[in-house]
């Protein structure tokens, strides 16, 4: 045999091994990619998630849910394990808070059998709902929406102390603008009242103050914490003009000519007024 043909076979062997091995590897990875995790898998059970965005007020039917394999040791509380466990029955479910496509449905986003999608059902345990009454301004030019938190603050006048503004609530819940709860809405409107999620202490607050001032609604930060420290702000809190010392005709040519400080001293009931340099390193 010659040597270049023996090369040739060498050659043509190498390749075909290096072949085999490739083709080995792609097969091995497109079925490791293929493995369908079985719900009867050990430590895999199955929850219901939405198969399109769901939105307040709508009935739930067997197409806009699904069920979908899930780690035991992962579940999130609150959802459920099968379809029938929601439809099942002749009394249908609604939607109280958005669910977007492929997000578990959870017990407090819908209502229960036969219950209507009304406010009653998105007040959360020992809380009420109060609505104040408030215009385009006030309601943060109708930038405020059902989800969002807001501040509520009191402005009213007293005889000896004019008037002056104080944080009456803070990081409170807004259930619904006028008759909209979607908490999904995006196009602002213009507000005539604001429903508000309060205990029963705060819903007498409220109801108090609107009638002896005048509400007002401030929009908090997505995800701001509980609360600032605040202070009651009254209209001297309003001047920032500032305060200017009067200084004796007969010293202003002094002041204007070095940048020196005005110093009185009183002698009996005589004050006499003296300009001092600054120190060294402040001239």
């Amino acid at each position: 045999m010659r040597l270049s043909t023996a090369f040739m076979f060498v050659v043509a062997i190498a390749l075909g091994a290096t072949a085999v091995v490739l083709a080995r590897t792609w097969l091995k990875t497109q079925v490791r990619g293929a493995v369908v995790i079985s719900k009867e898998a050990p430590g895999m059970s199955t929850i219901v998630v939405a198969t399109k965005p769901l939105r307040y007020g709508m009935e739930l039917s067997d197409t806009d849910l699904k069920e979908v394999p899930w780690q035991v040791n992962a579940i999130p509380q609150g959802t459920f394990k099968t379809k029938a466990e929601i439809l099942g029955g002749k009394d249908k479910r609604s939607v109280l808070s958005s669910i977007e496509a492929n997000e578990p449905i959870l017990e407090w986003k819908i209502t229960g059998p036969g219950q209507r999608a009304s406010l009653s059902a998105l007040i959360g345990e020992g809380m009420t709902a109060v609505t104040v009454k408030v215009n385009e301004i006030l309601g943060v030019a109708g930038f405020v929406l059902p989800g969002d938190r807001v501040n509520v603050l009191l402005t009213r006048s007293d005889t000896g102390r004019g008037q002056y503004t104080d944080v009456l609530l803070q990081n409170v819940r807004v259930l619904a603008v006028n008759q909209l709860a979607d908490d999904k809405t995006e196009t602002p409107v213009v507000a005539k009242g604001v429903t508000l999620e309060v205990s029963m202490e705060d819903a007498q607050k409220l109801v108090l103050a609107a009638n002896v001032g005048n509400l007002s609604l401030t929009l908090r930060q997505a995800g701001a914490g509980e609360g600032d420290i605040t202070r009651r702000v009254t209209i001297s809190d309003l001047s920032t003009a500032p305060v200017v010392a009067a200084v004796k005709p007969e010293l202003q040519k002094e002041v204007k000519r070095d940048p020196f400080s005005i110093i009185g001293v009183y002698r009996a009931l005589t004050r006499s007024e003296y300009p001092v340099p600054p120190p060294e390193g402040n001239r």
